[in-house]
């Protein structure tokens, strides 16, 4: 299961890991986010040996979603030594997320 982090907890999880991470910015009412998530859960599964995964609901943490500029969700970032390297917005195959997570692991 992915990490639910926060605005106060985002610069220890994300921006200070050694690990690339994921970050799924969604909501709880969000349809698109709700067939995401479980790939994600997924992806986790596979790659949580070099892949660090995360969940910020923006609903609650507008400061860190302000600050990314998300504008529509699902929106999945890709962080690599606390910079965001890649973006996808919406729902996608498990084989875009894939191949993001594979170029930057």
């Amino acid at each position: 299961m992915p990490l639910e982090i926060t605005d106060d907890t985002f610069d220890a999880e994300v921006v200070k890991s050694t690990l690339p991470v994921l970050v799924d910015f969604w909501a709880p009412w969000c349809g698109p986010c709700r067939m995401v998530g479980p790939i994600v859960d997924k992806l986790e599964e596979k790659y949580k040996e070099n892949f660090k995964f995360c969940k910020m609901n923006v609903d609650e943490n507008q400061k860190t979603a302000g600050q990314f500029r998300v504008m529509s969700i699902p929106t999945l970032m890709f962080f690599k030594d606390g910079k965001v390297e890649d973006t996808v917005v919406g729902a996608v195959p498990e084989s875009t997320l894939e191949e993001k997570i594979n170029k930057l692991a």
